[in-house]
């Protein structure tokens, strides 16, 4: 059964009657541009075909009555701050209703039944999936489609930092609610412009190889980069890596210490990545991308030091299976390499990566086919 279909089922077992409107959005994936958010650097994402769906019906109680396929389980809550529900999916949604209300839209009681395919865990963005499948799907119900989309992508960024307890940068809901088909997004993560390059390769896919392990830190890894980045930029008296070259850091060298000096040479280095990467695309020149891919997962591993064997391991394999280009996708220390595959070499490699991981790691990855899609949106 196809999931609208599951859906819509459930719906009327749940509240006695057919529902109302479907909305869909979806998953990212970032093909390249690893921690140059924080740095005021560029991010490259684009939406994937794998989505949180709902089918939400306004009702006259004034609360909302959702229930979760996935986790099957049901909240019932008012809109109210003091209404916030105990489940912590619910918090998603009611998060979202929050949001908009505060802004000064309209939200008013409505059911709903949402399922969802984005693998949990590999790094996909499914919870900003679920804010900006909700936060689209209210604009068009309750408020005649006037918030804008970047407001929207900054509900589910609020979402996240004031009811859910993560502080998270932008980039997961703008892809979210921005996705184009066969598009990428190259967003400033400094100004927040943006702009679509295509993303449509004839003789390629793109293959995600999920470890599967995630490394337990004893200290604050990301905080301790960041600082990194932050201390150089300072010595350089620029407000972030964003201004600076590498002539510059380089002339600077001695000013630093060895590891703050290789932090911030990767972010310097990924931030022209992206730019070559969309000139690249903009040739079609899928080569190169791959090549800059690879770069990228070597800085990631050697300068910024945020792999982990298990990833070096995949990426190095496809290297050696003549995959175009492979890399860590995400923060690291586990989850998942994005490889751009010819297709001819497609199912060897996968079959590859199965083997030669689960002979040296006791476990198979588990392997996802992404293709770039549309992101927010009503389905009728």
């Amino acid at each position: 059964m196809e999931m609208k279909d599951k859906i819509a089922k459930i719906f009327l077992e749940k509240f006695g009657e057919p529902g109302g409107s479907f909305y869909a959005s979806a998953g990212r994936i970032n093909l390249i541009g690893e921690h140059t958010d924080y740095n005021e650097g560029y991010v490259f994402p684009g939406a994937i075909d794998k989505v949180i769906m709902a089918e939400i019906r306004a009702n006259d109680n004034g609360i909302v009555r959702a229930f979760s396929i996935d986790i099957n389980e049901y909240a019932e809550f008012g809109l109210n701050e003091k209404d916030a529900p105990a489940q912590s999916w619910a918090r998603y949604i009611f998060g979202v209703c929050r949001e908009i209300i505060k802004r000064g839209g309209n939200v008013q009681g409505f059911d709903t039944v949402f399922a969802g395919n984005i693998p949990l865990g590999a790094g996909l963005s499914s919870s900003a999936a679920l804010e900006s499948c909700f936060a689209f799907a209210l604009n068009d119900l309750f408020n005649d489609n006037s918030i804008d989309k970047f407001e929207l992508a900054k509900i589910g960024q609020s979402t996240e930092h004031n009811y859910c307890g993560v502080n998270c940068g932008i980039m997961d809901q703008f892809a979210s609610v921005f996705g184009k088909k066969d598009h990428l997004m190259r967003l400033d993560c400094r100004d927040l412009q943006y702009e679509y390059f295509p993303f449509a390769p004839t003789h390629h896919k793109l293959v995600l190889v999920d470890s599967r392990v995630k490394h337990e830190l004893k200290d604050s890894p990301y905080n301790k980069r960041r600082e990194s980045c932050e201390r150089v930029a300072k010595a350089l008296g620029v407000p972030s890596l964003r201004d600076v070259s590498l002539a510059q850091l380089n002339a600077s060298r001695i000013s630093f210490s060895d590891e703050d000096y290789r932090r911030a040479k990767f972010v310097v280095e990924e931030k022209e990545r992206v730019l070559e990467v969309c000139a690249a695309l903009e040739r079609g020149d899928y080569e190169e991308v791959g090549r800059k891919m690879y770069e990228t997962h070597e800085g990631l591993s050697k300068d910024y030091e945020v792999s982990c064997e298990e990833l070096d391991f995949l990426a190095g394999l496809a290297r050696k299976c003549g995959v175009t280009g492979s890399r860590i996708m995400g923060g690291g220390f586990g989850g998942c390499t994005i490889n751009l595959v010819p297709d001819n070499l497609c199912d060897q490699f996968i079959a590859t990566a199965k083997r030669d991981f689960c002979e040296k790691y006791g476990h198979e990855p588990h392997i996802y086919d992404v293709i770039i899609s549309d992101g927010a949106r009503r389905i009728d």
